[in-house]
């Protein structure tokens, strides 16, 4: 048996992958581990807010007014873009706290068709930075640098003047071991298919929007990363959601954001036979423990959203996911501004347990609008 540690930290490579994945290092320690079930996927990081803008604002993105990176949230969005062009580029160090060379990187490209109509095509580049491999003695193999890539098209097209569908496709290639142990890259493909609703509403004196959003991700083959018969499933994730913005006057507007999340994968075995589509509806009704245990499968985003004259932007959010489903639990906070035809968004991630490897956590985003209309 080989084991795969990581260069500079000598952390099990397993526990690496763990860490990496989770988000939570650290579960409620009054949980007992007959009561943690959480749900793993293969190349959980497609789940991952890639921007800064959502990720401000705990991760509720998918009914939020559409921008460059609608792609990753809803791809029904893109019918309601108001650029003709807009170019945006994400990075975020990832595990600062104890890991020096991994990060995410986003690209994310979207053009407007027609007045009700949008094409957009993103790029998502997971680092995991250098890992020393060593056998069993401890003598040194080699150095790898894993990796994993998706890349995305997708289109969004109006129906109404309130209602739009949207579609993606997606290549997913994920290199985690270098053909060690019989191990070999996992590819897959996936679609996502999205529709969003938005309205303006006057109430009393004041105007508002309010806007619908649901989106399936990761709908797609498994992925197998041995020659063995083992595969596993993609994280494939129905998000719902709401935002209503109210503007106080015609410099000032709030948004509040509401995104619930559960995986449409099983709950007890995400590695056996049960393929892709009867996972999809059994799903709502597999856990062990009933109703009460997949209630705990969704984890829910709330994000609050201020704009200054367009201009400058102010974000706070927090996410929460049950303690036996992962224990991911923190409060997010963030800073934009537009200037012209330029942007740029920073989040950054306060979590509440102090052992969170994602703690710190910061996301930067560059945004690049041509042709904006005006209000």
């Amino acid at each position: 048996m080989k084991y795969h540690f990581f260069k500079r930290k000598s952390l099990p490579f397993y526990l690496l992958l763990s860490l990496i994945y989770s988000g939570a290092y650290a579960q409620n320690q009054s949980t007992t581990g007959s009561d943690i079930s959480t749900i793993t996927t293969a190349v959980p990081i497609l789940t991952v807010s890639p921007d800064a803008r959502a990720a401000a604002m705990g991760d509720a993105g998918v009914a939020t007014s559409p921008d460059a990176n609608a792609l990753h949230w809803n791809p029904a969005k893109l019918g309601f873009v108001k650029n003709d062009m807009s170019v945006s580029l994400s990075y975020s160090p990832w595990l600062a706290n104890i890991i020096d060379d991994m990060s995410l990187s986003y690209l994310s490209f979207q053009k407007r068709v027609s007045p009700r109509a949008a094409f957009s095509a993103s790029l998502r580049y997971f680092d995991l930075g250098d890992i020393q491999f060593t056998d069993d003695a401890g003598n040194p193999l080699n150095i790898y640098n894993p990796k994993e890539y998706a890349a995305d098209l997708g289109y969004g097209q109006q129906l109404s003047d309130n209602l739009s569908v949207g579609v993606a496709a997606r290549f997913i290639h994920s290199n985690l071991s270098a053909g060690i142990s019989d191990s070999k890259p996992g590819n897959s493909a996936a679609v996502d298919i999205g529709v969003y609703y938005t309205n303006d509403l006057t109430l009393g004196a004041r105007d508002y929007n309010l806007s619908l959003g649901g989106n399936i991700s990761n709908i797609g083959a498994k992925i197998a990363y041995t020659n063995a018969d083992r595969k596993d499933f993609l994280p494939t994730n129905l998000k719902l959601g709401t935002a209503l913005t109210m503007n106080l006057d015609p410099y000032n507007k709030f948004t509040l954001a509401i995104d619930a999340n559960k995986l449409l994968v099983p709950s007890q075995d995400s590695t056996g036979n049960i393929s892709v589509p009867r996972a999809l509806f059994s799903s709502f009704g597999d856990a062990r423990k009933g109703f009460q245990e997949e209630l705990q499968e969704v984890s829910l985003s709330t994000g609050l959203e201020y704009w200054y004259n367009d201009v400058f932007a102010a974000r706070a959010g927090y996410f929460y996911e049950s303690p036996t489903k992962g224990d991911r639990h923190y409060l997010s906070m963030g800073l934009g501004m537009r200037y012209q035809k330029f942007g740029i968004d920073v989040a950054y991630l306060v979590p509440n347990s102090r052992n969170n490897p994602l703690a710190n956590t910061v996301r930067f985003t560059l945004v690049l609008n041509i042709d904006k209309e005006e209000e």
